[in-house]
């Protein structure tokens, strides 16, 4: 492999280039599907292939192909060049890269078990045995369950003089139940909705104990059927940590990514409303508000080694003490604010670019237990687990619903509410916050399927979160006065 690196960085070299990297991907994948008693998906999939980037008269080419022989390196390499000058022709200011320290080495993320290995007939029972529970209740029309793997083993190489073997692991488990009756459908998820992934082996799949709780969610989705419609108002909301994942994700993971903010992403999913004037003045959250961007955390699903750009993994401050301290940047995007790349530039295999990507985005915990936090507590609504979610495209106005809340009253949880949405502007939503739950509490939550990118791409990252307390937020769907 590095004989075939070094043909291509030379090449590239050879024909003018000021950089080049080369990276080479091998993924496999499988996935299992099982819905009413019967496997509805069983799939494997593995390819591998190249994709050479350059800098050629100030400006970026790239090309990729599957094949991986020399005669194809050089085939791309040329090309890639022929992109970058084309590109030249109406390329603004050159492209400037931040420094980086050439790096070298090989590295393989920790997996106990490996669930390629594992039967797949044991993976398959494992999954009709969670929905045959499922299904015992009377009211559940459709139970569905899955297992997702992932194998990427990667190469890079610079003409910086990098050359950088990584290898991780990827596993994800999920059941949800579907119950219905006359006019309405309601549904339960464990242990997050569209399941939870992390960077692990097998043996993730068999800590969350999905025979154990699904039971539990049928009964929870019969139970919603009849329970009355949430309260439209203004109360407390506590987020159950999985909700809050997918909070941090849309209100705080992407607008930190300063492609967006200067308007390289406009066309698909939005810019941001982080602006460059706001970076270390703008009051995004209340005083403990604090996360970070850490690419170093064990287990997250936006944990490596080096990114694609060969930058080292890295915790980066995003929020501190609730002032907007730190955006996701790439080598190109960080001179153009006075830094140096925070290491953020990923791409969702051989035959596509990198881009500035979350890696795990995270709240960092606080001082409460979730009980305390409830019995602190005078009228509100416990929500948990992703229901839908909608924002606008500067990342400010949210409209979010839950899969289940309970009502707070005097400090103790009591009626279970169904379809129950809140809905908030980011600034305003994060300022409101006044309690954290503590180290305890907080986990990293996996998300496998944040999308971004023409042609698009499908990245994996995670959220460390805690429960979480909010004030005076609009509960419902409310008229304006």
């Amino acid at each position: 492999m590095k004989d075939l690196t070094e043909r291509a960085l030379e090449k590239v070299r050879q024909l003018g280039a000021s950089y080049g990297d080369i990276r080479v991907v091998k993924r496999a994948s499988e996935e299992i599907e099982v819905k009413n008693g019967k496997v509805e998906n069983l799939s494997s999939d593995s390819d591998q292939g190249f994709g050479i980037r350059v800098i050629a008269d100030g400006a970026w080419g790239f090309a990729s192909s599957l094949n991986l022989n020399p005669d194809e390196i050089d085939t791309v390499a040329e090309l890639a060049v022929r992109i970058a000058r084309a590109s030249a022709s109406v390329q603004g200011a050159p492209i400037e890269l931040s420094p980086v320290e050439p790096a070298v080495g090989s590295f393989t993320a920790p997996c106990k078990r490996n669930p390629f290995e594992a039967p797949v007939e044991q993976k398959i029972q494992l999954l009709l045995d969670a929905d045959e529970i499922m299904r015992q209740v009377d009211e559940i029309r459709v139970a569905e369950s899955v297992m997702r793997f992932w194998q990427t083993d990667q190469v890079f190489a610079s003409t910086e003089g990098s050359y950088i073997e990584q290898s991780k692991t990827e596993s994800g488990i999920g059941i949800t139940a579907t119950a219905v009756s006359e006019g309405e459908v309601q549904k339960r998820s464990y242990p997050a909705a569209g399941g939870e992934h992390a960077q692990a082996g097998y043996e993730f799949v068999e800590q969350w104990d999905v025979i154990g709780n699904a039971e539990r969610i049928a009964k929870e989705a019969a139970q919603l059927l009849t329970a009355p419609q949430c309260p439209s108002d203004v109360r407390t909301l506590i987020l159950e940590s999985s909700m809050l994942a997918l909070q941090v994700h849309e209100s705080c993971g992407h607008p930190i990514e300063l492609d967006r903010v200067f308007g390289t992403e406009a066309a698909y999913a939005g810019t941001s409303f982080l602006t460059p004037d706001k970076l270390g003045n703008f009051r995004y959250g209340s005083d403990i508000v604090n996360i970070v961007a850490d690419s170093t955390i064990p287990g997250g699903l936006g944990t490596f080694f080096y990114d694609d750009e060969g930058v080292s993994a890295q915790c980066v401050d995003i929020i501190k003490d609730g002032t907007f301290v730190g955006y996701l940047t790439s080598r190109e995007t960080a001179p153009q604010i006075g830094q140096s790349s925070s290491g953020a530039m990923r791409a969702d295999g051989w035959n596509r670019i990198p881009l500035i990507r979350m890696t795990n985005i995270n709240l960092q915990p606080g001082d409460w237990t979730l009980d305390e936090m409830i019995r602190d507590t005078e009228k509100g609504l416990f929500a948990e687990m992703v229901g839908s979610w909608s924002i606008d495209d500067k990342r400010l106005n949210f409209q979010f619903a839950t899969e289940v809340a309970y009502d707070i009253e005097d400090g103790s949880l009591g009626q279970m509410y169904k379809n129950p949405t809140y809905t908030g502007i980011t600034p305003e939503f994060w300022g409101s916050c006044d309690a954290i739950a503590d180290k305890d509490h907080w986990r990293v939550w996996g998300v496998d399927n944040c999308g971004k990118g023409q042609p698009g791409q499908t990245a994996h990252v995670g959220h460390g979160v805690a429960p979480s307390r909010f004030r005076n937020v609009r509960i419902g769907v409310m008229e304006e006065e």
